[in-house]
Parts: C-alpha cells; sequence; structure tokens
C-alpha cells in the first residue's frame, strides 16, 4: 500500500462482504476450521475454495522444501506453526481478504498465498484476523509471526520491520470491454478523456498531478468523483466516464463480476501506487531481525519457479501483478511518501 489513504481507497473502493469483531487482544483466531476449508490433505491448498466467485477455485499440490525449512528460526521450526495475521476486519477488502462463502473462513489472494508458504515451508497455517492497526501490535507483541495483508514495502516500517515482497502494488484503470481506449503507461493517453476516481487517496493524488501536466501542454483531463462505488459504475456502464482509476486488486474483482454482465469491463492499464520512478512492492512482513523473511522469500521463489505462484494469482484475476522473484527489503517507498 502506498499510502494510508491508497489503502482506504482500496477498501472503500471494493465491496465489504462480511462484518466481523475483534477479540479484546485486537486478534480473532481463523485456523481450525477457516484452515480446513482452504487446506485438504497434507500437502494440498485449494485457492479460492469459498471465495464467493471472487475467484477461480484451484487445487495446488504442495510439498516441504526441507532446504528452505531448515533455515527457519528455531522457534518457529519447532512449534510446527506459522502465526499468520492478516488486517481485514471490520469489513474486510476482496479480493484480498475477506470472510468468505461459508460465513466463518478467512479467505481471499492474502490468506491463500500465505497458506502456500506454510505448506513449503512445512508448517500449520494458523491464521487470525485484525484490524489494521492491531495487525502490527501482534506482529510486535509475537502473538503473529507474520503479516500478509497487502502491506507495502516503505522505508518508514523498515525501521521496525523485514520484508519478503510477492506482489507489485498497481493501481489500474477499468473500462467497459468495448473500449478500445488503454492507459499504456502513458499519462498522455488520458487528454480527452474523463477519469472518475475516489476523493482523498492515493490515486487521486496521481491523477490530479497528472491532470495539470496536461493542461500545461494545452490539453485536457476531466476527472470526476462520485458518491461511491455503484455510482462511478453506472457512470461508467452509461458512457458518462471513460474509465475508472483505483488499486487494481478492487479492479480485477469488479471485472470478475462483470464478465457476464450485459456491460463487462476490463483492465485499461496498470501504474505503480509508488509513482513513476518506483515500482510499489505489497511484502510479508515480519518483526525486525527474526529471521523469518529469507525463508518466506525464498519460499516464494519456490513458488514462482514451480508455477503454482502463476496459479494462484490468475485465480483472482490478478496476473498482471506478478514479480519476478522476491526480494527481501527492497527499495521501498521513500521516507517522504511513507
Amino acid at each position: 500500500m502506498p499510502t494510508l489513504l491508497s489503502r482506504r481507497g482500496l477498501i472503500r473502493g471494493i465491496t465489504a462482504v462480511a462484518a466481523a469483531t475483534t477479540l479484546a487482544t485486537g486478534l480473532t483466531a481463523c485456523g481450525g476450521d477457516s484452515d480446513a476449508a482452504t487446506t485438504d490433505t497434507a500437502g494440498t491448498v485449494t485457492v479460492g475454495r469459498v471465495s464467493n466467485g471472487a475467484a477461480t477455485p484451484t487445487e495446488l499440490k504442495v510439498t516441504e522444501v526441507k532446504s528452505i525449512s531448515a533455515a527457519l528460526p528455531e522457534s518457529v521450526r519447532s512449534s510446527g506453526t506459522l502465526k499468520i495475521v492478516v488486517g481485514a476486519l471490520p469489513d474486510g477488502f476482496p479480493p484480498l481478504a475477506y470472510v468468505g462463502s461459508d460465513q466463518k473462513s478467512l479467505t481471499g489472494a492474502e490468506p491463500d498465498l500465505a497458506r502456500l508458504v506454510a505448506a513449503v515451508l512445512g508448517l500449520r497455517p494458523e491464521i487470525s484476523n485484525a484490524t489494521w492497526e492491531n495487525m502490527f501490535v501482534g506482529i510486535d507483541s509475537g502473538r503473529a509471526d507474520i503479516g500478509f495483508s497487502n502491506i507495502t514495502d516503505t522505508e518508514e516500517r523498515k525501521k521496525k520491520y523485514d520484508f519478503a515482497s510477492y506482489r507489485k502494488d498497481n493501481l489500474g484503470f477499468e473500462v467497459l470491454k468495448k473500449s478500445t481506449w488503454n492507459f499504456d503507461g502513458d499519462y498522455r493517453n488520458l487528454a480527452g478523456r474523463t477519469v472518475a476516481v475516489d476523493n482523498g487517496t492515493n490515486q487521486e493524488k496521481i491523477l490530479l498531478e497528472w491532470q495539470t501536466k496536461l493542461k500545461q501542454e494545452g490539453k485536457q483531463l476531466t476527472v470526476k468523483h462520485y458518491a461511491g462505488k455503484n455510482a462511478t459504475h453506472l457512470a461508467l456502464t452509461g458512457g458518462k466516464i471513460d474509465a475508472y482509476f483505483s488499486a487494481n486488486p478492487g479492479i480485477a474483482y469488479h471485472i470478475r463480476q462483470t464478465a457476464a454482465s450485459p456491460d463487462p469491463t476490463r483492465s485499461g492499464g496498470t501504474f505503480s501506487g509508488a509513482g513513476a520512478t518506483l515500482q510499489g512492492l505489497i511484502a510479508a512482513t515480519t518483526k525486525k531481525g527474526s529471521g523469518l523473511a529469507r525463508p518466506v522469500a525464498d519460499a516464494i521463489d519456490h513458488l514462482i519457479e514451480n508455477g503454482q505462484y502463476a496459479k494462484w494469482l490468475a485465480a483472482y484475476n490478478l496476473s498482471d501483478e506478478a514479480v519476478a522473484k522476491s526480494e527481501v527489503n527492497p527499495p521501498g517507498l521513500p521516507l517522504d511518501n511513507s
């Protein structure tokens, strides 16, 4: 997440599916039934099983890689459990993390990847749900080993945490499927277009900067704001706007929802949430110096190399956020934009 605002835009811009209540500790256990809902026999993880249409259920056979699990911190290896925390309370943010169609299981791209990583490490996933703030409290206190929750790698966060990157942090343009327009990574292609964006978000900041540049070049970009996502989608299908600029996972989710409708949509292109000079990265987050980030990165690289990472992304329509490899503490958002 580039900033708190961009995450708020993601949550606000995606349909909430279920409310939940946090315990006094700030973490709600989602192990047991939740993990059983997405983990079959030993070594098999079903991605998107209870996703309520947000993903294509995909069964993946994953076995422990002992050369990777041997590098785990002793406390984690001996426990046999990877304590994972996700910051999806109270409402969740599909398709990344939310309560599934069984009304109890924490599902989505983030917890599913966590389960895949745990399988490579030969550990049982124990997943807890928390508010965004309490997720970090859980990591700080040791109640959780690691966070998987659309957390952006920033230089500010590196003061307290280590990262293992696994997905690009992208914004995206949603357009009607019949539209011939594409962003193609060039703001100049927005000239003469009308684009909707949510108020107070990172994507609004970027879009307004492009609007200023185009105005200086004698060109016009019309920016629209609507009261909510439904109103924005109606404006798109009604031809009042050319595109909707928002968090890419939310757009991927809505594209899947509209696929069978009279007005299907598609991606018109993506842009780094960190801006033009840096590719933002989403990363698994551990307490600084815990020794867990490297084996987690190696587990992700193993999933990338054997093709299961690509299947995980494809299941959630997030293939355009793929990374070539997992990096430990790669360059993050600078301190003046963290």
